[in-house]
């Protein structure tokens, strides 16, 4: 059964992406018109969020604060337009933090807006969408890289469709902390930090070059930066040239120590991490063989935009994911179908009451139409090993917070349930989680005997965690296993401080 699609964006509606990157926060506001997007409103701030790590998960309250202080200027420009049109990402810092709630609950808290986390491949994937839709395609294959203040995203594609993605953990704050922690520079640690960067690029760059491409893209601060320093030193005008990168890097390694850099066009805000980003652009053009790089204006927030518009039309990235991942692990379809249906059908007898909504709607298809991959691993504790697949696979379109929902829900279909994977949540998504999961859990257990037949018209009635679900009493007798399990079930449900009624 599909899953039902959000209503489309009108003419006129707003749009907001807020990047919460490690080395700057951006926000950009834009205008639905005519199947376009028009840029209302910019915001960028640097925050440097990822010299706060301490390298055992922790950040300092130092870059927490000027990070929530942040968060709430931008937190009053999205206030008037619609939670639904607003989607805020955190990256690599976020990713790197042993307890992110400890960062995300003040965050959301500052930003009045839910916050989500996504890997490096869903935040190279959304990079690249930024970059094709600001640079229209034409009938070349492209290799973009983004270089941000934790990770450098590497892509390549064609048109509108990513073909490899790939993540690394060095940016240029995270680089220029690592390899000129003191702050001094010198041609002797330029060349060994080099090839300590290079061997990075070895698990991919062979893969990359045998696919090859025809163009190269670069994104994100620091290339623009690079960009304007070729500008202003009249190298190049909006590109970047291996003989003009060459200039660039002996250039800057005139200076003994960082904070005397002083290059052409080089803003006072980019001076303390450019060695490390300019190290990275240097390795990659070096152990690509890159000859000449385009410079784009739009990235991660542009990408943002672009795939909430996707999200709200028949485009949505998350689909093909999940038919991805059923054709993976071969899930029986028939089965699925009939588990989503009647989930869906609860859900909508109570969404009213429950206070879920549409975005709820499609999670808890999706879990339903997964609930069994884990018997891909094996039949005991397929629960278990089926909430493990969907949080560490490669999902392109979901957020890692969204593939935490999905494993709330599969982990807890069946059996006892787990405190633990729950407390994985934002405390705003737990109370919905635990209530999609006993839908699923109630849909599963009504089809646990695989039958082909439809449950007749079951309905459920709740007020608060008073549960009544009304089936069909000659269906009920002829089914005892699955009086049984609805009377398990109701314990169960107990535990977790709910009351289920059969009538």
């Amino acid at each position: 059964m599909p899953i039902e699609q959000s209503s489309p964006l009108k003419d006129g509606e707003l749009l907001a992406a807020i990047d919460i990157g490690s080395n700057s926060f951006h926000m950009v506001v834009a205008r639905y018109v005519l199947g376009q997007l028009r840029i209302v409103d910019r915001i960028k701030e640097t925050v440097r969020l990822a010299e706060g790590l301490d390298g055992v998960g922790g950040l300092n309250q130092e870059s927490i604060d000027r990070a929530l202080e942040c968060l709430s200027r931008f937190g009053q420009r999205i206030r008037t337009i619609p939670p639904q049109h607003v989607r805020a990402i955190a990256t690599n810092t976020v990713r790197a933090l042993k307890s992110p709630q400890i960062f995300l609950l003040p965050a959301e808290k500052a930003l009045g807006h839910g916050i989500e986390v996504v890997a490096g491949r869903e935040e190279a994937r959304l990079i690249y969408l930024g970059v094709a839709n600001g640079q229209p395609p034409r009938e070349k294959r492209r290799l973009v890289i983004d270089i941000g203040g934790g990770s450098t995203e590497f892509i390549i594609g064609e048109g509108f469709e990513p073909l490899e993605r790939e993540s690394l953990q060095m940016g240029c704050v995270a680089t220029t902390k690592r390899f000129f922690p003191n702050g001094e520079l010198s041609k002797k640690r330029w060349k060994e930090a080099q090839t300590e960067i290079t061997a990075e690029f070895q698990q991919f760059s062979t893969a990359y070059r045998e696919r090859g491409w025809q163009e190269v893209f670069g994104s994100s601060g620091t290339i623009k930066a690079v960009g304007d320093i070729c500008t202003e030193m009249k190298l190049t005008q909006n590109v970047i040239t291996v003989a003009a990168l060459k200039e660039v890097r002996e250039q800057l390694l005139q200076f003994d120590k960082i904070d005397n850099i002083k290059l052409p066009g080089l803003p006072a805000d980019r001076r303390p991490v450019i060695a490390g980003g300019l190290l990275i652009l240097d390795a990659a053009f070096t152990e690509l063989g890159i000859k000449r790089m385009h410079i784009s204006d739009d990235a991660l927030r542009e990408g943002v935009l672009y795939d909430m518009i996707g999200r709200r039309s028949e485009r949505d990235p998350r689909e093909a994911s999940i038919q991805a991942l059923c054709a993976r692990y071969a899930v029986d379809m028939p089965q699925a179908d009939r588990v989503e249906k009647t989930a869906l059908k609860l859900f909508d007898d109570v969404a009213e009451d429950w206070l879920l909504d549409g975005e709820e709607f499609r999670l808890l298809g999706w879990a339903a139409r997964l609930h069994e991959m884990g018997l891909a691993i094996a039949h005991s504790q397929y629960h278990t090993h089926g909430a493990y697949l969907i949080e560490h696979s490669d999902a392109a379109g979901f957020s890692k917070t969204e593939q935490q929902f999905l494993a709330v829900l599969i982990r807890n279909q069946r059996r006892g349930f787990s405190n633990k994977s729950m407390q994985a949540l934002p405390d705003r998504l737990a109370k919905s989680a635990q209530r999609c999961a006993i839908l699923l859990r109630l849909a599963v257990l009504l089809h646990r005997s695989h039958e082909r037949d439809a449950v007749p018209d079951p309905k459920l009635q709740v007020t608060g965690n008073n549960l009544k679900l009304k089936l069909e009493k000659a269906w009920l007798k002829a089914h005892p296993l699955t009086q049984s399990d609805l009377e398990a079930e109701q314990e169960y449900l107990e535990t977790i401080d709910y009351v289920l009624t059969i009538a």
